[in-house]
C-alpha cells in the first residue's frame, strides 16, 4: 500500500504538469490559469453545499436513532473530492468532480465499502478511540 501511495504522489503531479503545459500551450497560458482558478471556485462552492447537505441528513439520522454510515461515506467523498478540486490541475480536478456527483460517488462508496468490508474480515482493522482519561 505504500509503494502505491508514493508512486501516486510521483505520478500525479508529472501528470498534471505535463497536461498543464499541454492545454497552457493549446490556448495560452491566461485562459489555463482562469480554468484552473475556476475549477477550484466552483470545487469549493459544490463541496460545502454538498457537504451542508450530508451533514444535515447525518444529523436527522441521528436524531431518529439511525446510524449514519451512508452520510459518512458520502461526506468523506465530498471532503476527498473538495480538496482533489483545490489542488491545481486537470487530472485531479476530473478526479474531484467525480466524487461531488451523485452516481459516481456511488460508486466510489462501493469501493470503499468492499474495501472496509475486507479489512474487516481479515482482522486488519484497529479502532482507536480517544477520550481524556488516555495517557500516553
Amino acid at each position: 500500500m505504500l509503494r502505491v501511495f508514493i508512486a501516486i504522489l510521483l505520478i500525479v503531479p508529472v501528470l498534471e504538469i505535463w497536461l498543464l503545459a499541454a492545454v497552457g500551450k493549446g490556448i495560452g497560458w491566461l485562459p489555463t490559469l482562469l480554468l484552473c482558478i475556476l475549477t477550484g471556485v466552483i470545487g469549493a462552492w459544490l463541496a460545502k453545499r454538498q457537504g451542508l447537505q450530508i451533514f444535515q441528513l447525518a444529523q436527522v439520522q441521528f436524531s431518529r436513532g439511525e446510524l449514519p454510515g451512508e452520510a459518512i461515506l458520502d461526506g468523506i467523498c465530498v471532503f476527498a473530492g473538495g480538496l482533489l478540486l483545490l489542488t491545481p490541475g486537470f487530472f485531479t480536478d476530473i478526479a474531484g468532480f467525480l466524487l461531488l456527483i451523485p452516481y459516481t460517488r456511488g460508486i466510489a462508496k462501493l469501493f470503499m465499502k468492499r474495501w472496509l468490508y475486507k479489512k474487516i474480515q481479515s482482522g486488519n482493522t484497529q479502532i482507536f478511540i480517544w477520550n481524556r482519561f488516555n495517557r500516553f
